[in-house]
Formats: structure tokens, C-alpha cells, sequence
């Protein structure tokens, strides 16, 4: 359960909520450009562009959730359970690779959508998990995931089911979870009567109808944390969002969007009786490449700086995650 959010204004801000029953280890994490990549298929990379993002970091290998390079490309896994479909046999000429290669893949060597669209235009999903070196033997179970993709000049969403590989336009800039995309495109359909505007009449004339409060304009706006709900919600704000000036209005309206959208804890139980939580929502300014966030248990915005960093370097860059609230009293 996630929600990815495109704002294309003021050099485009790109993040999401990351929406979990656990952690998985994540901590900021930028790549320099001369930390070697190795992928299964695809060509080794020993030199690629510098990205930064949320990873677990397994074997010293980054395990992006989300992330955008150096270049203003952003790239987000949200989760796809049940439709999302990996091979094990992928015919010759096809780009194969892993969900947990495609970020860095995608991110390491692209620097814009268009170049994007275009290597993923042979892209083929691999079934192959993460193996890790102890115990022998051992793999990291494979993520079910489509892809949110963006730079300041629009949007795709990647899905790979068993029907074959998509790769949409996203006019509307906003990604949550299944079913698969195009529902989600025409679901939008049935509520575009919905209006940030006070409510008008429109019952009938015959009937002396007016607004008794603010925002009556867009009752029937869902308010639920179903995918499909979330997708509806994050889009009607997100498209009724003025544009802001500065950047700090223009992340402070983002983290706005983001929480409109997120879980609050006891709101969702899973199945196994698990709270189902925003654990953490980020916001990636990528014209000034900085990468904010804040946790579930955190709500103060961090920041890292992927400019401020030797981008040259050949070791990861790992920030530890500042989880505890630390409230600062004014008196």
C-alpha cells in the first residue's frame, strides 16, 4: 500500500508515502556515480549517474523503494500483490531485469523520461530475488511492484502482468496500488463533478438548496485507504493544489498532499492483524536534488543533500533514519 505524487512545477517535486505493517531496514542512501552496479543480465555498470533515495542497504547493495538521480529522473515501486507478474525465461533481444535492478538500471543510465520510455520499451521482468552470501543459500523474497516514473515533463506508470509489459502515460501525475492502472484512469471518470468550489444547486431549481459549510462542494470525495480511494484523493488535491513560489512552500504543500493520503495507525489492520502505517513520506526537490522525509514516529522533515555530497566516489553514502519525535519547546 503506497502512494506516489508528480508535482512538475518549480523544476518538478516527485515522492510518496511508504505504506507498511514493517520496517525494511530503510535509510537514505545516495549512490556516487563510480559505485559499481552488477545486475544479472544487463551489462555491469562501473560508472553511471548519482541518485539518491530510501534503500535498504543488503550486502552493500541499495535496495531502492524510491529514488531520483542527478539528471531530475525519479523513479517509485509501489506495491502490486497478485498482478504483478516476473519470468524466469526471457527470449533473446529483451532488457531482462530484476524488480530490485530496475531503479538503479533505470536511474544509473537515463536521464530523462524520453530516454526512459525508450529502454523500457524492451524491458522484460526477471524472477530473480536477491541472494544473499550468508546463509548460503539464502534469497530476499521478490517484491510484487509497478513503477511510478517521472521527470518535470511528465509521467509513466510501468506494469509488468501476466498479460505482458505496460508502459502508460500518467496525465494525472498520481500512483497508488491495484487494481492495475487503467482502472484507476477510468474510475477518475465518476468523479468529476467533484469541485474545491462551494456547492451549487444543481438538484433543482424547484428546491431552495443552499451550502450550510465549506468544502460541500466535494462531498462524495472518498475517504477511505483503499488504493482505489487513495488514487481518487491524492488526485482531486494534488490537481486543485495552487502552484507555490518558494521551495519550502512548494514542500511544505507536498507533504500536505502526502498526508491527505496516509495511514493513520489502527485505521487499516491486515490480515495477520498487523496496523498497515505510513512508516514514512518523502519529497525529492529534483532541480536542487534534495532528498526530505519524515517518519511515522518523526514528523520533523529531514533533508540530504545530493549536491552536498563527492558525487565521484565509489562507496555508498548512508544517512542514518531519525525515527524518535524530538519536540523542541518554544519557552
Amino acid at each position: 500500500m503506497c502512494t506516489s505524487i508528480t508535482v512538475f512545477q518549480g523544476g518538478g517535486y516527485f515522492g510518496r508515502n511508504l505504506d507498511l505493517e514493517y520496517s525494511f531496514g530503510e535509510q537514505p542512501v545516495v549512490m556516487p556515480r563510480r559505485f559499481p552496479l552488477h545486475f544479472h543480465r544487463l551489462p555491469d555498470m562501473d560508472s553511471h549517474f548519482a541518485m539518491v533515495g530510501m534503500a535498504n542497504v543488503a550486502e552493500n547493495y541499495p535496495l531502492y523503494a524510491e529514488a531520483a538521480n542527478e539528471k531530475g529522473l525519479y523513479m517509485a515501486g509501489l506495491n502490486f500483490p497478485g498482478n504483478a507478474w516476473y519470468e524466469g525465461d526471457i527470449p533473446e533481444g529483451c532488457s531482462a531485469a530484476a524488480p530490485w535492478e530496475l531503479i538503479p538500471w533505470i536511474l544509473g543510465s537515463c536521464e530523462n523520461l524520453a530516454q526512459a520510455r525508450k529502454k523500457l520499451s524492451r524491458f522484460r521482468p526477471l524472477a530473480a530475488p536477491f541472494a544473499l552470501s550468508r546463509p548460503a543459500g539464502a534469497v530476499l523474497p521478490l517484491a510484487s511492484l509497478h513503477w511510478h516514473i517521472a521527470d518535470r515533463t511528465g509521467a509513466l506508470v510501468l506494469e509488468a502482468t501476466k498479460d505482458g509489459v505496460f508502459l502508460y502515460d500518467d496525465p494525472v501525475g498520481v500512483l497508488t496500488n491495484n487494481p492495475p492502472f487503467p482502472f484507476h484512469q477510468m474510475n477518475l471518470n465518476q468523479y468529476q463533478t467533484l469541485s474545491a468550489r462551494p456547492a451549487e444547486n444543481r438538484f433543482s431549481s424547484a428546491a431552495p438548496l443552499k451550502a450550510f459549510g465549506q468544502g460541500m462542494g466535494a462531498i462524495g470525495l472518498p475517504g477511505d485507504a483503499s488504493p482505489a480511494s487513495r488514487y481518487v484523493k491524492a488526485a482531486f488535491h494534488k490537481l486543485n493544489a495552487p502552484d507555490r513560489e518558494t521551495e519550502d512552500e512548494q514542500v511544505s504543500q507536498f507533504f500536505h498532499l502526502l498526508d491527505s493520503v496516509a495511514m493513520v495507525r489502527g485505521s487499516v489492520v491486515t490480515e495477520e492483524g498487523r496496523f498497515d502505517i505510513t512508516t514514512y513520506s518523502c519529497c525529492i526537490s529534483v532541480q536542487k536534488g534534495i532528498y526530505y522525509y519524515k517518519t511515522s514516529e518523526n514528523s520533523r522533515i529531514r533533508a540530504v543533500r545530493l549536491f552536498g555530497e563527492n558525487l565521484n566516489a565509489e562507496e555508498l553514502l548512508l544517512f542514518p533514519l531519525c525515527e524518535k519525535q524530538d519536540i523542541r519547546f518554544l519557552n
